[in-house]
């Protein structure tokens, strides 16, 4: 069982305007009817979160089953994830090199997390952090490492949907233009 969530992450928000965006984000929602405004015990990790609206639908690729939980809106420097798993690789911002964490029988390949790890713990507690290519050797920032299965976002920004049906592209069209035109990514994950 368990409860599956989808996370869209304003990858352009910074720590600075990520209050005024996530409200421009929640105010388009809300007059979308997508979600309501007031607050309810609805989402997991929260104390409250905002349920569905009355035309929830107008968000979704399909209607046959309707939310059972809502939106928590995340601001802050925050490491968003897809919950179970791990991620397989890496690819460098540079050389497009793939750095794999797992053999084809998915043993772990030792050495290749590590800094990885270390920078994901350095950007969560300072915002900054780079990790070298194991291929081309050149450092790039961590926030522009592609993760197989979009597993990491780092940002000042999440729209965290609990139990809905998988979004359309509609949908995150309009609550990327509601945010400013910014960049977004969509995770989905279960816990």
């Amino acid at each position: 069982m368990g409860n599956y969530f989808q996370t869209v992450v304003d990858l352009d928000a910074t720590h600075a305007d990520a209050r005024t965006l996530a409200d421009s984000g929640l105010d388009w929602l809300v007059r979308e009817g997508i979600v309501r405004a007031e607050l309810t015990d609805c989402v997991l990790g929260a104390p409250s979160g905002h349920p569905p609206g009355p035309s929830w639908a107008k968000a979704v690729g399909q209607e046959d089953w309707e939310p059972s939980d809502g939106l928590r809106v995340e601001t802050g420097r925050t490491v968003f994830n897809c919950g179970q798993g791990e991620p397989r690789f890496v690819v460098c911002p540079h050389c497009a090199g793939r750095a794999d964490f797992y053999t084809d029988r998915l043993e772990e390949i030792e050495g290749v997390w590590e800094p990885f790890s270390e920078a994901i713990s350095a950007w969560s507690d300072t915002g900054s952090a780079a990790v070298a290519c194991p291929h081309c050797r050149r450092p790039g920032d961590l926030t522009a490492w592609t993760w197989s299965d979009d597993y990491f976002a780092f940002g000042y920004l999440g729209f965290e949907f609990w139990d809905w049906p998988d979004f359309s592209p509609g949908f995150l069209e309009g609550l990327s233009r509601a945010l400013g035109g910014h960049r977004t990514v969509l995770m989905e994950g279960k816990l």
